[in-house]
C-alpha cells in the first residue's frame, strides 16, 4: 500500500473505517476521472464520433486505476502545466498513447471534478 492508498486526516483514525478511507484516496479519486472519460469516449463513439477508435477504449480500459508511476507522472506535468485535471489527463495519455487526443474529449475541467 502506498501513501496514494489512504485517505489522511487528524479525523481518520477515530471516526472512519478502512472502506471510507479508501473512497477518499487519492488513487479512487483519478481512478474515478479515468473510468469517467472512459464512459465519456464511449458514449461519444456510439454518437457517431469517428475520432474514438476500439483501441483507444481499449487502452483506457486497461489502464482505469492510476499507477504509483502515474502520480508521479501527473505531478511533475501538474508543476509544468499548473491544472490537475490536464496533468492526470497527460499521465492517461502517457499509460495509453492510443487513446491521446480523445480522453476527456469535448468536457470541461468540471466534468470530472
Amino acid at each position: 500500500m502506498s501513501a496514494f492508498d489512504e485517505y489522511q486526516t487528524p479525523l481518520v483514525s477515530r471516526y472512519t473505517s478502512s472502506e471510507m478511507r479508501k473512497i477518499f484516496t487519492p488513487r479512487q479519486r483519478y481512478s474515478t476521472w479515468r473510468q469517467l472519460w472512459l464512459w465519456l469516449a464511449e458514449a461519444e463513439q456510439e454518437l457517431g464520433v469517428d475520432k474514438i477508435s476500439n483501441e483507444a477504449l481499449d487502452a483506457i480500459r486497461a489502464n482505469l486505476v492510476v499507477s504509483d508511476d502515474a502520480f508521479k507522472v501527473a505531478a511533475d506535468e501538474e508543476k509544468r502545466v499548473r491544472h490537475d485535471v490536464m496533468a492526470h489527463i497527460h499521465a492517461l495519455e502517457k499509460d495509453a498513447p492510443a487513446a491521446a487526443g480523445v480522453i476527456h474529449l469535448g468536457a470541461t475541467s468540471c466534468f470530472g471534478t
